[in-house]
C-alpha cells in the first residue's frame, strides 16, 4: 500500500499520474439559442445586408442593426458600430479620431499586438508606456513621461478582466487634450466607479473572438457618444471613400476605408451571446472567488488583484510568482502544472516593442516609415530592451495565468486545479 501511495503522489512531470487525466475542454459558449439564430439567417438570408452605396443599406442588414441597438442600450451609449473583428474596430477608432502620419499614440506593450498594429495601420507611431505591477494595465505615471507634442491619444487596454487607473488617466488626457481609446476586448461587464468599461473613454472596443466572453468566432463592436466618431467609423467599415461624394452634407474630413463589415450570421449569434453576458460573468466571478480562497496563505503566490475603483470579471486569472519565497521559478511551476493537466502561461505575451518589426523599425516593406524622421514625423521612439521594466519582469519571471475560471469549467475543475497546485508545491524540492 505504501508503495502504491508513493506512485500516486509522484509528480506527473516525473512519470506520476496527473491530477487531471483527461484534457481540459476548450472554452466554448455557443448553445442551442446561438445555433438556432445562425440557422435562421442561413435559411432565410441575406447573409449580409450591406451595400457600398450612400443608402440605408450602407449601415448594414437587419441583424447587424439590431445588434448595434442592443449594444447601445446595454452599455448606455449613443452609438455602437459592428465590425468583423476587434482589430478592425481598433483601426476604425484610430481613423475616427483622425490620427495618422506624424502622430503618436501611447499604448501598453502587454497586450495583443493588434492594439499597436491598429496605430501603425494608419501611419501613426506607437509609443509604449509601462504597466502597473498589480493591475497589469497601463501605468499613468509612465504615460505622463511619454507625452510629447506629437501625442494624440492614449490607448488603454483593460487587461484580464479589469480596468486601468482612470482616476489618473482621464485628468491626464484632459490636461494634454488627448483622446482615450479603450481596448475593452477582455473586460465586457466590468466597471470603473459604476460605469461600464468601454464607455469611460472617447471610444471603446469590444471583441467577439472565440476566446472572449462573448464568442462568435470573430467580430468586434465600437462604441462612442460622439456623433462624428461614429460616422467616420461607419465610413471606414464600408469603403467610405467610395460614398462620401454622394453625401453632400458630409464634412468630417477625409476618410480611408476598407471591408470591415460584420455578417448577418455573426450578428444574430452575438445578440444571443450578449444576453448571456450576465450569466457568464457571474459564473467566472464565482469560480475566481473560489480560486482566490484556495490560494489564500500560499506564500510566494499573489492572486489576481482588483483596483478599489473597479469590478473584475476575470477573463483570465492572474497570479504573480515570487521565486525566492515560493522556492521554485515561475517556469518550473508552469511546467509541473501542465504535466498535471492544468496549463499555466509563462508571462503573457512578449512585450510588443521587442517584436522584430519594432526592433528593426520596418512595418512597410523595407522602409522605416513611420518610425524615423520624415516629412510628417520628427520623433525618435525608444523600443530598446529595458524601456518598460515592469512589463519585462512580468514576462520573464513573475506572471502566470490560468483560464480555469472560464466557461465551461466548474467548481470541480477549480478544486482539481488547487489539488494539482498543492501536489506540485509539496514536491517543489524535486523541481529546483
Amino acid at each position: 500500500m505504501k508503495k502504491k501511495k508513493a506512485t500516486v503522489s509522484k509528480l506527473a512531470i516525473h512519470g506520476g499520474t496527473p491530477v487531471m487525466k483527461k484534457p481540459l475542454p476548450e472554452p466554448h459558449n455557443a448553445g442551442k439559442e446561438e445555433i438556432a439564430a445562425a440557422v435562421r439567417v442561413i435559411k432565410t438570408g441575406p447573409l449580409s445586408g450591406f451595400l457600398g452605396t450612400a443608402s440605408p443599406r450602407f449601415l448594414g442588414g437587419t441583424y447587424v442593426k439590431l445588434l448595434e441597438s442592443d449594444y447601445a442600450k446595454r452599455f448606455k451609449v449613443r452609438h455602437a458600430v459592428s465590425f468583423n473583428s476587434a482589430t478592425t474596430a481598433l483601426h476604425a477608432a484610430v481613423v475616427a479620431l483622425g490620427i495618422g502620419p506624424g502622430d503618436e499614440v501611447i499604448v501598453p506593450p502587454y497586450t495583443m499586438s493588434a492594439s499597436a498594429m491598429a496605430i501603425l495601420m494608419n501611419g501613426a507611431v506607437p509609443i509604449f508606456a509601462d504597466i502597473d505591477k498589480d493591475t497589469f494595465c497601463i501605468d499613468p505615471a509612465s504615460v505622463a513621461s511619454r507625452i510629447t507634442p506629437r501625442t494624440k491619444a492614449i490607448m488603454v487596454v483593460n487587461l484580464f478582466g479589469q480596468g486601468a487607473d482612470f482616476s489618473a488617466l482621464l485628468p491626464l488626457a484632459k490636461k494634454h487634450g488627448l483622446a482615450v481609446i479603450e481596448d475593452n476586448a477582455q473586460s465586457p461587464g466590468a466597471t470603473w466607479r459604476g460605469a461600464d468599461l468601454g464607455t469611460v473613454g472617447d471610444i471603446g472596443i469590444f471583441s467577439l473572438n472565440l476566446h472572449k466572453a462573448i464568442q462568435t468566432g470573430e467580430g468586434g463592436v465600437l462604441v462612442t457618444n460622439n456623433d462624428t466618431y461614429a460616422l467616420r467609423a461607419q465610413l471606414c467599415r464600408n469603403h467610405g471613400e467610395a460614398v462620401v461624394d454622394d453625401m453632400p452634407d458630409y464634412s468630417a474630413g477625409p476618410i480611408f476605408g476598407s471591408n470591415y463589415r460584420m455578417t448577418e450570421v455573426v450578428a444574430a449569434m452575438a445578440r444571443v451571446q450578449l444576453k448571456r453576458l450576465p450569466f457568464l460573468t457571474k459564473k467566472r466571478v464565482q469560480l475566481a472567488e473560489r480560486l482566490h480562497k484556495g490560494l489564500w496563505g500560499i506564500r510566494g503566490l499573489t492572486p489576481a488583484y482588483t483596483h478599489p475603483d473597479n469590478t473584475h470579471v476575470y477573463y483570465r486569472f492572474a497570479i504573480k510568482v515570487d521565486e525566492k519565497v515560493l522556492g521554485i521559478s515561475r517556469d518550473a511551476l508552469a511546467d509541473a502544472m501542465a504535466a498535471e493537466g492544468f496549463p499555466l502561461s509563462k508571462g503573457y505575451v512578449k512585450p510588443i516593442y521587442l517584436m522584430k518589426l519594432f526592433q528593426e523599425r520596418k512595418a512597410f516593406n523595407n522602409t522605416h516609415f513611420p518610425f524615423e524622421k520624415n516629412t510628417y514625423y520628427d520623433g525618435d521612439p525608444d523600443y530598446s530592451k529595458g524601456t518598460c521594466p515592469v512589463v519585462e519582469r512580468m514576462f520573464d519571471m513573475e506572471l502566470t495565468l490560468t483560464d480555469i475560471c472560464q466557461h465551461p469549467y466548474t467548481t470541480k475543475h477549480v478544486d482539481l486545479f488547487l489539488t494539482a497546485l498543492k501536489k506540485v508545491l509539496a514536491h517543489k524540492h524535486e523541481l529546483t
